[in-house]
């Protein structure tokens, strides 16, 4: 077995990203303070064709040479906006027949290993910040909360990593 060189792997360029087909789900990130973390999800959303990311609230957007160092020029590929309320995003998004699933421990959550997306349905998916994860009104708000069952003895996951399964989880569920 070979490693593949960067030549071979047949990336898209940002022109053809652009134009390319989207995945039908909008990341929605709800106060992120690491932009470590905000980086990720750009590269994440790259990585799965994300029609767009709404940076909320606290959370920095690009050009941010600290955004850049994981995003690795995935804020010059996927779309993006800024908004100063997440609940605005939200009702937005919902008013355009977006399901909205907040990702969050809740009462009555679905399980991601339960969820399956409708044919033909759009999703946003909304992260929340690093220590009050989503804000108790946009969960109130969300259509419906996602949590990833998690067995070991830490209560949650980072959130580029729950961003990085939870895409990767519908990515594969969408186009099975």
């Amino acid at each position: 077995m070979r490693k593949l060189k960067n030549n071979e792997l047949n990336r898209l360029t940002v022109t053809e990203f652009k134009q390319t087909k989207k995945t039908p789900i909008i990341v929605v990130l709800d106060n992120i303070r690491s932009l470590n973390n905000v980086g990720s999800v750009f590269r994440t959303s790259d990585a799965f064709l994300i029609e767009k990311i709404y940076l909320c609230g606290i959370t920095a957007t690009p050009p941010n040479k600290e955004i850049h160092k994981t995003a690795l020029g995935a804020t010059e590929s996927v779309d993006w906006e800024y908004a100063e309320e997440t609940i605005d995003v939200v009702k937005k998004l919902q008013s355009h027949d977006v399901q909205v699933l907040a990702i969050e421990q809740a009462e009555n959550s679905t399980k991601l290993n339960e969820f399956h997306p409708k044919e033909n349905q759009k999703y946003a998916v909304i992260m929340g910040n690093e220590v009050k994860g989503v804000q108790q009104d946009v969960v109130n708000a969300s259509d419906l909360c996602i949590e990833i069952p998690q067995l070991g003895t830490k209560h949650s996951l980072n959130i580029s990593v729950t961003t990085g399964v939870v895409l990767w989880d519908l990515f594969q569920k969408i186009y099975q």
